[in-house]
Order: C-alpha cells, then structure tokens, then sequence
C-alpha cells in the first residue's frame, strides 16, 4: 500500500469511530501523517492516533453528546425572559464537558477578574473552545459584542452556532485547528483556556506560537491544576508558571496572572505597558 493510500485508510477507519467521527478530518489527517512517519505498522498507527486524539479533545466530551436535547433546553430558558433560567441551563449543558464542568464554580468571579479590567470587551475569538461559550451569560461584554469560537468537532460548532444568539451576541462558529491557522478577524480579546497542554503533545512549543500570532492584543491563557481525576497537584502548578514563563519569554508583554481552585489563567498583554487600545 502507497503512503498516501495508508493515510486515507487510517483516517476513514479512524473516522468511522463513533467517538472520533466528527472530529474534522484535517485534524485526523494531520495526527495519523506524524504516527506513519514513526515507522508504526497500519494497525499500530490507527491505535495511537484514536488515543492521541483521545488526549486532545475527546476525552473532555462526556458519553453522547445530545445536542438536540443541550439546544431545546437553552431555548426554552432564554424564552422565559429570565436571565437565572439562561444561566441554570448554560450550567446543566456545560456539566457535559470535562474542561467546563471544572470551571462552573468559579464562573461568578473568573470573567469579572479576567475581563473587567478589560472593558470595552467588543469581539472575542475563543480558541479550542469545547462548551465555554456557554459561558457568554458571566462575561462582561458590551451589548451585540462579537463572539468567535473554534474548535476540531463538527457536532459541537454546528450546536454553538445556534446556541450563541440565544446568549445576546453576534455569535459564529467554526470548525477549525487552531495548530493549522489563526483566526483572520481581529478581536479584543482571545481565549485559550486550558488547551496548551493538548496542543502541545501535537505541535511542541505551540502555546508560543499560537498567543504570538493570534489577532487580539489581550490573551487569556489558563492551564489546569487538578487531574482528570480531581486530583489538585503542585507540581502541575510549577510546571504550567515555568510554562508560561517560557511562552512569554523575549516579548515585551505583561502578564496578571490570576489562581483559582480550579484553574491558573494568565492575562497577557501583547501591547505591553505603554500600548495603545484596541478598536474591538
């Protein structure tokens, strides 16, 4: 079998997966090219690209994802006027991603921290996003504020396209690695939250390239301080400072950072202390 027939047979086969078949196929394309090129059998390559993909997204995805279900029960909050409704069923739908059931808790104090020192907050681009965007109702953003999300699966980007007007936004939603290209519409601020770690076990050094080049002069960047499991690790703590010392090393950008039970987000600005401001 050719190279390039080995490839388009490992991403059929891998696709065909029930937990892997609305991952975009660049992305699998992508993986399964790097698995070849170790010197993996057929067999073997199909295995640890499922498991590597495993790492970087579907693991956060709880069971079926019931989008249909996650959509009726946003619209019939949003229907009833009240924003307590709205934010209950944002709550419910997020308990259904790993990265966002983590952040719940602290959704009430996170985007006040984070954001408010920001404002005017016009557009966002929220990268490798999972169910964050549910989380518009807590952020401080100005009225018919632009909200961009990105993220490796179909089903989930065709949910948030609908989700995001019932959330009082501009909302888009694309299907789109953020390791394959930046976003070309700017914005004021980016999200990166808690994705470095799973971009780079693709791409080593991502995180660096990915806040650089991104079209926003504000980055928030977070990493995890527990496992999967629960489990809240020190060691994650020093190893994530050191991380973000070495994305922001040689820029002239500042950094507030901010620690939370769940969760170690850094604040950069790219403008640095005598930067202008943003347009939105």
């Amino acid at each position: 079998m050719k190279p390039d027939e080995r490839l388009d047979e490992l991403v059929t086969r891998v696709l065909a997966s029930a937990k892997y078949q609305h991952i975009q196929r660049d992305v699998v394309a992508r993986v399964g090219a790097t698995e070849l090129a170790a010197g993996h059998t057929l067999k073997d390559a199909i295995k640890s690209t499922r498991r590597k993909l495993h790492q970087i997204g579907a693991v956060y995805l709880s069971g079926r994802r019931d989008y249909g279900a996650a959509l009726a029960l946003l619209r019939e909050a949003q229907s009833s006027g009240q924003p307590a409704q709205t934010k209950e069923a944002c709550r419910t739908i997020m308990r259904a991603h790993q990265s966002s059931r983590e952040r719940i808790s602290i959704l009430e104090s996170f985007y006040q921290d984070l954001f408010a020192p920001l404002a005017p907050v016009k557009s966002v681009l929220d990268l490798a996003c999972g169910l964050n965007p549910l989380s518009i109702p807590w952020m401080p953003l100005t009225p018919g504020a632009r909200y961009h999300a990105l993220d490796i699966f179909h089903d989930l980007m065709a949910f948030l396209w609908q989700a995001m007007p019932l959330l009082g936004v501009q909302g888009s939603a694309e299907v789109g690695d953020v390791l394959a290209e930046s976003p070309a519409t700017p914005a004021d601020v980016a999200l990166l939250l808690k994705s470095v770690p799973c971009l780079e076990l693709i791409e080593r050094n991502a995180g660096e390239r990915i806040v650089a080049s991104v079209p926003a002069r504000h980055v928030v960047v977070s990493f995890p301080t527990a496992s999967l499991g629960g489990r809240r690790d020190r060691g994650m703590l020093a190893t994530y400072r050191r991380r973000m010392e070495q994305i922001c090393a040689q820029r002239v950008w500042t950094v507030r950072e901010h620690l939370y039970d769940s969760e170690l987000a850094y604040v950069i600005d790219k403008a640095g202390p005598a930067g202008g401001g943003s347009d939105g």
